[in-house]
């Protein structure tokens, strides 16, 4: 039986995009884009929320996702909200050496990251707004590990299904994601038959306005 990350490795981020727009489920965010070439990654969320350290009041402790790698694995995705910000890094260097002897799949990023470099050569995949040399310390903290975070304004919980790729990061949620996958699957089937249509030499014109494709989502809702 296929698991859903086969299914879902099998996509790609728009038509799962798609198919989140088509059932009514938010889920595709925006700027959040690989530091380095197209890594294209699926895996469960394992989620961190941080906050700015001065407003953090007693919010001490553990180095940023430190826990979260070190209790993820080869099916997980980090998925870290930082509320946006790109003038402070919270993922580096040597989280990723760490990520990546835990066999980590990726790592997003609702903020910025530090030692592209690095990471380039590690070819491991990051995703974020922006690659900064700032360092996290003294300007944010980890407050929370494993729990539901606002992540580029889409809601995340621990165990939804993530893909990033090269048009961007897309969650879904874990308790729809029989359906989604599903609908994403029908909508693949639609575009195959538009694309060998106009590879046939139909006009473009005629095969966006043709009803007949529409069947291909027959069964969703």
């Amino acid at each position: 039986m296929t698991s859903p990350l086969e299914r879902l490795g099998a996509l790609d981020s728009c038509v799962v995009s798609d198919a989140l727009d088509h059932l009514g489920i938010s889920g595709a965010t925006t700027g959040i884009r690989p530091m380095w070439g197209i890594p294209k990654v699926v895996g469960y969320a394992r989620t961190v929320e941080v906050v700015d350290a001065a407003a953090a009041g007693d919010v001490r402790g553990r180095h940023l996702a430190t826990q979260t790698v070190v209790s993820s694995g080869s099916e997980d995705v980090i998925v870290i909200a930082n509320q946006g910000r790109t003038n402070v890094s919270c993922w580096g260097d040597i989280l990723t050496a760490a990520a990546q002897q835990r066999g980590i799949r990726g790592v997003v990023i609702d903020g910025a990251c530090r030692d592209v470099d690095a990471i380039t050569e590690a070819q491991f995949p990051v995703y974020a707004r922006a690659g900064v040399p700032v360092t996290a310390r003294g300007r944010i903290v980890e407050r929370a590990t494993d729990v539901p975070v606002s992540f580029g304004g889409v809601s995340v919980r621990p165990g939804d299904l993530v893909i990033a790729d090269a048009s961007g990061v897309v969650v879904v949620p874990a308790d729809r994601a029989d359906d989604v996958l599903a609908a994403a699957e029908r909508l693949v089937a639609r575009q195959e038959a538009m694309l060998a249509a106009v590879r046939e030499g139909r006009s473009v014109v005629e095969v966006m306005a043709d009803t007949q494709f529409s069947s291909a989502l027959s069964g969703t809702t």
